[in-house]
């Protein structure tokens, strides 16, 4: 008896593996069958999709180019606005500058040569540059002989680089 149960269940293991492998082809069969629908629908819808695509990119683009497009007028008129400042402080050190020849002309030569003495070499040199000759000649011969040989050499160094910058 004891073989005929043995039998059985291999008889019932067999059925049941060859139940799967039947179930299994069935399920194969289908995927097939799916996927040879969705290939066509594939093909059929991958213009469509493409041109999708294109067209969500270009929107994307086109609205970039905007955002920079926008982007460049504000950084022209920050430009602008800075060229202006820099026009207007640039008006006033040249006014200013003209203000201080202006009062060092018309200082007495030794108290216009204390208060340059005192002025960075750079600052005095282009104030006596600018000064009428005549009225830098005295005030240099007010000054001590040491300062005044620093600020003429300051000069002389600073005429060929000037001359060179006028010439560009």
């Amino acid at each position: 008896m004891r073989m005929f149960a043995t039998i059985t269940v291999a008889v019932a293991i067999a059925g049941f593996g060859g139940a799967a492998a039947a179930q299994d082809a069935v399920q194969t069969a289908r995927a097939q069958a799916e996927a040879a629908r969705a290939n066509p629908y594939c093909a059929n819808v991958a213009d469509a999709a493409a041109d999708a695509r294109f067209a969500w990119q270009m929107q994307t683009l086109s609205s970039l180019e905007k955002d920079i497009e926008q982007r460049i007028v504000q950084l022209e008129k920050k430009r602008a606005e800075y060229e202006e400042w820099l026009r207007r402080r640039n008006e006033f050190l040249k006014q200013a500058d003209e203000g201080l020849v202006a009062i060092f002309s018309r200082m007495r030569p030794d108290a216009a040569a204390q208060q340059l003495a005192s002025l960075k070499d750079e600052k005095a040199a282009a104030i006596i540059a600018r000064l009428n000759p005549r009225i830098s000649s005295a005030i240099l011969n007010e000054m001590e002989p040491g300062r005044a040989a620093q600020l003429t050499g300051t000069l002389i160094d600073s005429a060929p680089r000037e001359r060179a910058a006028e010439k560009s």
